[in-house]
């Protein structure tokens, strides 16, 4: 067993709590956010000891939760949104708990490089992260586009009017996969490489 089995019990424990309690709140859609759908992953990738799952969930969201990280310290410690994205941890109209559940936010990023650290990178995780892109924004973008989950109508979650809609749709599914996957991709590949060197 090369993954603890209280990492695995506990992970698993506390998706079983978060489901239910993000389902009431904020509604099924809101699994299709990457971040959502990585603790899912997350939660198999441990149990299968799966360096494949991991690769492909690091890929996707390394950038964006150190991001996110990055603007809860900096709300916390500074007093001001460095970044964005993490207003709503400060919102008393969210129960503390529901916001409390959200701090997998913190926790995903050193898990991930662990578990690679452990397992080994999987290169193909980069193209089965864009495969996963490929599926779940145009989703996104078509229903209830007014919540605008995963950025499919435009950044930070505001409908962009700069360019044709489906234009846009294309643009994503293009542009992300070259310019944040492809280069997560290289770097923890060339991040392995030194491990095993």
């Amino acid at each position: 067993m090369r993954v603890p089995l209280w990492l695995k019990i506990g992970w698993t424990v506390c998706v079983i709590a978060w489901v239910p309690c993000y389902w009431k709140q904020y509604g099924l859609q809101n699994f299709l956010f990457f971040c959502d759908l990585g603790n899912l992953f997350i939660m198999f990738a441990l149990w299968l000891e799966s360096s494949l799952l991991f690769s492909w969930q690091a890929v996707s969201l390394l950038l964006f939760q150190t991001l996110y990280v990055i603007d809860l310290a900096g709300a916390v410690l500074g007093g001001r949104h460095l970044i964005g994205g993490t207003e709503y941890m400060f919102d008393p109209g969210i129960a503390l708990p529901i916001r409390l559940l959200s701090l997998f936010h913190i926790v995903t990023p050193p898990l991930l490089l662990w578990a690679i650290r452990r397992l080994g990178y999987e290169r193909r995780g980069w193209l089965f992260q864009t495969l996963t892109a490929w599926v779940v924004v145009p989703v996104n973008y078509f229903w209830r586009p007014q919540f605008d989950v995963n950025w499919a109508r435009g950044p930070f979650f505001r409908e962009q009017h700069a360019m044709p809609g489906l234009l846009y749709l294309l643009g994503y599914l293009v542009v992300v996969p070259l310019t944040v996957y492809f280069p997560t991709h290289l770097l923890l590949q060339w991040w392995a490489k030194r491990l095993d060197g």
